[in-house]
């Protein structure tokens, strides 16, 4: 798997459409909070996976999630848990989480609670998908493997064009994703 098919699943229709059932939103508040805060929830992977002092931890939640089948997306997300997803976001985002938070809620025009609520939603299917992408692998060295060909292998102009097609509000994402590729 690479960003694209990670992107490609968590802003699938079905995904799309459960989250918003999941956090009452519109579908369309859930996909500019997601455009906006997935790079930095990305980001937030590859510092957990990089960071010498939260890579076991981190690759220890990464097994966990990974039992959490994902194959049936609808039954994932009506049972997620927004306590848990909102302790993952504490996680990935470090101090930075109120500002991601806020800075979706501004890009979507929601309140900041529907945004973190969103965000805490997805935050469990992120750390399911990626888990299963790392096969077992709970050290640090091999997560941060993972992660990093999750990251590491991206043909950008394929992630763009790819978005384009498919995203109905692709300028939020694509913006995110272009801030996230230049940092």
């Amino acid at each position: 798997m690479d960003i694209q098919e990670l992107m490609g699943q968590i802003l699938s229709k079905d995904s799309v459409k459960n989250l918003s059932k999941v956090t009452n939103s519109s579908q369309k508040e859930v996909k500019n909070v997601l455009s906006s805060g997935l790079p930095s929830l990305i980001q937030g992977l590859t510092a957990q996976a990089n960071d010498e002092n939260t890579a076991e931890g981190f690759a220890n939640a990464l097994n966990d999630h990974a039992k959490d089948s994902t194959a049936d997306l609808k039954s994932f997300l009506s049972n997620v848990d927004l306590a848990d997803g909102g302790k993952i976001l504490s996680h990935l985002l470090g101090n930075q989480k109120e500002e991601t938070t806020s800075q979706a809620a501004s890009t979507a025009g929601v309140s900041s609670k529907k945004a973190g609520n969103i965000l805490s939603a997805v935050a469990p299917l992120l750390l399911s998908l990626v888990g299963q992408q790392s096969g077992g692998q709970n050290t640090a060295s091999g997560v941060s493997s993972v992660i990093g060909n999750l990251v590491g292998n991206v043909d950008l102009g394929s992630v763009l064009s790819g978005l384009t097609g498919s995203q109905s509000n692709s300028g939020g994402l694509l913006s995110g994703l272009l801030g996230f590729f230049k940092k």
